[in-house]
């Protein structure tokens, strides 16, 4: 008996130690646990500190390799966006004059040799607004991109660079053949180009021509009446040429085209007209044209003299460039095929034409004598009987407003200070 109650006192003694054992290795468990939590937690804190203090001295204003690192990725950023914002822009339809529609059966492709040159260009708004094709070609010798930029990228409108010394192989219904420079400094400056762009260009077009079943208008000149001895100069009129003087490569040039143009017509059944074009003037000419209007316009406009060469009686007969383009477009769609006289008969002295100009202007510019050119014409009047008869053609714009209107051009042009203030003639829809 006592010894069973040893054996169970003896148990229960164990049970009673190892529970307590137990309880103790449980709390400094627990304690371990606790503590392990605060210290992980001060770790956060501790090196939350830490990494903000490294941002700090890391920042764009202590660390001067990485702000420059930062202004190469921001410059990259602006470079991006700037290039998205040209596709946009790209993207958005341009504004053009807004053109005639014409079905397939009306609308025609023309082509235009020179059409970025001053008449050339005016002549393009007029066939573009009237809903045609057109086709340029010029070789920028004299013409300008920007003389029908406002046309670049209409689906009615395309530009050739190209030089029409050299075949062009195209479908067209109609040619204007107005490549060729047509002032005296420039025409001067490579007599030989000149003389090849009215023989060899004129073979090429009238060879195009003759390919393609087109008609042709030739834009001859009132030079191919030299200094003339009639006056005023009639279509029949045979000319007073000086075949090797400064303006013969132009004048002589021109003579040939009319000859080619009516050997294709009597040999090879070509359409032709041709156009014997008077002095003109408009928007768009080259402010260092060299020719009377230009020259005056742009000394007055700068209080410079006013450079008369010879006596200043000499005459001249001004058309506005409106005028002029109305009476190719109504030959061209004429039956008549003899040159044809464009121009004003309105004959002023060289004089008289400077003073109208100083008077619109209102400048205090003084005349300056200057000898006289070699060869200039001492007179020149178109008779435009012809015109009338057979175009019911004749000039209609006053010089006043027409000198207006280009005085208020080369104004704009040499106010220009930067490549993006565009001075654009743009064409007004009749």
């Amino acid at each position: 008996m006592n010894r069973k109650l040893k054996k169970y006192g003896l148990l229960f003694l164990s049970f009673v130690i190892i529970l307590c054992v137990y309880r103790s290795l449980a709390n400094t468990a627990e304690n371990e646990y606790s503590n392990r939590i605060v210290d992980a937690s001060r770790f956060k804190h501790h090196k939350s500190q830490f990494r903000e203090e490294d941002e700090v001295k890391s920042s764009p204003f202590t660390d001067l390799e990485d702000a420059n690192r930062r202004i190469s990725e921001l410059e990259s950023k602006i470079s991006e966006l700037s290039s998205l914002v040209k596709q946009l822009s790209a993207s958005i339809p341009k504004k053009y004059p807004d053109v005639t529609f014409l079905n397939y059966k009306s609308r025609k492709r023309i082509l235009i040799t020179g059409g970025a040159g001053f008449v050339g260009s005016h002549l393009v708004d007029v066939l573009m607004m009237q809903g045609h094709e057109v086709i340029v070609a010029d070789n920028f010798y004299t013409g300008r991109k920007r003389n029908v930029e406002h046309w670049l990228g209409h689906e009615n409108f395309e530009l050739i660079h190209h030089d029409i010394v050299n075949p062009l192989f195209i479908e067209v219904d109609e040619i204007y053949h107005l490549a060729s420079p047509a002032s005296p400094p420039h025409y001067m400056l490579n007599p030989v180009k000149t003389i090849k762009v009215n023989t060899l260009g004129t073979i090429n077009v009238l060879g195009l021509a003759k390919r393609v079943g087109a008609r042709v208008l030739i834009a001859s000149t009132s030079e191919v009446y030299g200094d003339p001895t009639e006056h005023p100069q009639s279509e029949t009129y045979n000319g007073n040429v000086n075949p090797i003087g400064p303006r013969a490569c132009y004048d002589e040039g021109k003579r040939v085209s009319e000859t080619l143009s009516y050997a294709y017509a009597k040999q090879e059944k070509v359409e032709v007209r041709v156009a014997r074009i008077f002095n003109t003037y408009g928007p768009r000419m080259h402010l260092n044209d060299g020719r009377v209007v230009s020259n005056f316009i742009m000394q007055a406009l700068q209080n410079e003299s006013i450079t008369i060469y010879g006596n200043g009686k000499q005459t001249r007969s001004f058309q506005y460039v409106s005028d002029l383009v109305e009476g190719l477009v109504s030959l061209m769609a004429s039956n008549y095929s003899q040159p044809v006289n464009l121009g004003n008969p309105t004959e002023r002295t060289i004089e008289e034409f400077a003073e109208i100009i100083l008077q619109l202007i209102g400048s205090k510019s003084k005349y300056r004598s200057m000898p006289a050119v070699e060869d200039d014409p001492q007179r020149r009047k178109p008779d435009i009987t012809r015109a009338k008869t057979f175009l019911n053609w004749e000039p209609r714009v006053p010089l006043q407003v027409g000198l207006e209107k280009t005085i208020e051009y080369f104004r704009k042009e040499l106010q220009r200070v930067t490549h993006s203030e565009r001075n654009i003639f743009v064409p007004e829809k009749t």
